[in-house]
């Protein structure tokens, strides 16, 4: 494979023309600029340069293999530096080793060419061969991409309701693939404008694939009162789609943790490489991802979604002592109750009298409740198993809102790096384990909340930066023990903070709701105050942000451009300014 870099000798600016040639169906560009490269990768994935046909033979494949090293073996392929590309490989012994039961093929294996060679003048056993390995996980929910969420087959949904039929059916202990839309259904675009974001719908959100039946080997099904185990065997991005958006809702519709300091809708694009995201709306920051389901959960029983509907709507219509959090207005609604607008119900015909009756009390998906759901967990990752409640026959489990990365609170409410995204799933079925194991919180048994295990893969940092808040709001007025007080002032305060070294403060919004941050409540107990901390990995930053004896090297020089793409705040609810931060 030849490497070109055209003469550079560093990452290429933004205005270098380069050359990439693409393979059949995808685009050939030619003298493109790197961010519109970038943007059409996104689209397409990396650029595939070494095809690999499992069919065939090291020899026969189109772009011919070797097993030596030599300086005159010519190459196949040519990549750009700095961009993305894709080789696929045999195994070592060149599909040489069978998916067997013995150790025939080892045994004869040629460890001169690591291929295998075929012995005619010797006489073996006849054995007979039974597959060992895995197969590869069956696609049970597929997603296309050119398709609106209402046009996919299997239907999504984005409500919970026991009647929402299931769209499949799996078995425990079987690995199955469930593919989904990020969590708008496509609505947010790759482009340079925040309307979209603005303007969202969110009585639509969010999408979800499923429901899935889950049965035991015996072909019985979950049954209300059992523990479903979900174990997430792996996850990722759809291929072709490896891109990503995190934003800030317009204070007039959705808001966010910090709505009342940031009123208006904002938008930045991420690209994936692999584990790693770069924007180039927040330049110098580039960061590992804990790639995880914002929301998994299991349908509630009747009962369950009545006690959810009186709860919630006692929030909505009666307020709550205070109208303000953290002394300011809250951001409305108080509670998303359940409405027929943009509702999606699966298999369910919109205009049929079940789907009438049953869209005016599906509860809505925005909340985490006792079946799980939107509880943005970013430790639910690869290797992490989640204990679920089973509340209706066959457990009905759905799962969407994929996350490349998320920070812990997703503080500006669109602020994982959402994305599309596939899970591969295992479910074990522990027959009443909701007794054995989960204490009611409340009045019923059915007040119980999920456990999961963390799994064993995640970015390794070793620096971090900790902000700490405590109960007392911009104001200065002391409240109890309150420990949002305590977060949103760990939040503004890392946020003025980081804001020095050339960031502007949307970006550092932004990016503290994305990056793999750690959100901790470090002191409940010490009246009146409590303690929240909020720790940011040092690594991801292209210059030191630590304290130092010297002052903050500000200037143009460090001003960091572009800009998140932001619109105009059109509303009148008062905005929070804090006299004492970094203008």
């Amino acid at each position: 494979m030849k490497l070109s870099n055209h003469g550079l000798s560093g990452p290429p600016p933004a205005e270098k023309i380069i050359r990439v040639e693409h393979h059949q169906k995808k685009p050939c560009l030619h003298n493109i600029s790197l961010e519109i490269l970038l943007k059409i990768m996104a689209q397409y994935g990396p650029r595939l340069v070494v095809p690999i046909d499992l069919k065939k033979k090291p020899w026969e494949q189109k772009h011919p293999l070797h097993n030596r090293w030599h300086p005159d073996i010519p190459p196949v392929a040519e990549v750009t530096a700095h961009e993305l590309f894709r080789v696929e490989m045999v195994d070592f012994s060149g599909g040489a080793i069978t998916n067997n039961h013995t150790a025939h093929d080892v045994k004869h294996v040629d460890p001169l060419t690591n291929i295998y060679e075929s012995r005619p003048n010797k006489v073996y056993k006849i054995y007979i061969s039974l597959p060992m390995a895995p197969p590869t996980p069956r696609l049970v929910v597929p997603i296309d991409l050119k398709k609106k969420p209402w046009e996919q087959k299997p239907p999504l949904h984005n409500r919970w309701h026991p009647h929402i039929p299931h769209v499949a059916a799996v078995n425990t202990g079987e690995v199955f693939r469930v593919e989904m839309v990020d969590w708008t259904g496509g609505a947010i675009k790759d482009d340079d404008s925040a309307v979209d974001i603005k303007f969202l719908d969110l009585s639509s959100v969010h999408y979800l694939s499923g429901p899935i039946r889950i049965v035991d080997n015996d072909g019985i099904p979950a049954k209300p009162g059992d523990l479903l185990a979900v174990e997430i065997c792996n996850l990722g991005p759809l291929p072709g789609d490896e891109w990503g958006f995190t934003a800030t809702f317009d204070r007039e519709n959705g808001g966010g943790f910090l709505t009342d300091h940031f009123p208006c809708a904002t938008k930045a694009i991420w690209y994936l490489e692999g584990i790693y995201a770069h924007s180039p709306q927040i330049p110098g920051v580039r960061f590992p991802g804990l790639t995880h389901p914002g929301i998994i959960g299991t349908a509630p029983s009747m009962e369950l979604l009545n006690i959810w509907n009186e709860r919630e709507r006692d929030v909505e219509e009666n307020g709550i002592k205070s109208s303000k959090l953290c002394e300011v207005l809250h951001s409305r609604p108080l509670a998303n109750l359940p409405t027929t607008k943009s509702c999606l119900l699966g298999k369910i015909q919109k205009g049929t009298t079940e789907w009438e009756k049953i869209a005016k009390e599906a509860a809505r998906t925005i909340p985490g409740r006792e079946n799980g759901g939107n509880c943005d967990i970013k430790n639910l990752s690869r290797g992490a198993k989640v204990y679920l409640p089973v509340f209706v026959e066959g457990a009905n489990l759905s799962t969407g809102d994929m996350h490349f990365s998320q920070g812990d609170g997703e503080v500006s409410f669109c602020g994982a790096i959402e994305m599309s995204g596939f899970l591969e799933l295992k479910c074990e079925i522990i027959r009443g384990g909701m007794k054995e194991y989960l204490t009611p919180m409340g009045p019923t048994p059915l007040h119980v909340n999920p456990i999961f295990e963390i799994g064993p893969v995640e970015p390794r940092f070793s620096e971090w930066l900790v902000f700490e808040g405590i109960s007392v709001d911009e104001s200065g007025r002391q409240h109890y023990l309150d420990a949002s007080v305590a977060y949103k002032r760990a939040v503004l305060n890392a946020i003025d903070y980081i804001s020095k070294f050339g960031y502007s403060k949307e970006q550092v919004y932004l990016l503290l709701s994305c990056i793999p941050c750690e959100g901790r409540i470090s002191g409940i107990v010490d009246a009146p105050n409590a303690v929240a901390t909020l720790a940011i990995p040092t690594a991801i930053f292209d210059q030191d942000i630590r304290p130092k004896k010297n002052k903050v090297p500000v200037g143009p020089r460090l001003v960091r451009k572009p800009d998140v793409f932001k619109c105009t705040y059109d509303g009148n609810l008062p905005i929070t300014r804090n006299q004492s931060a970094t203008s």
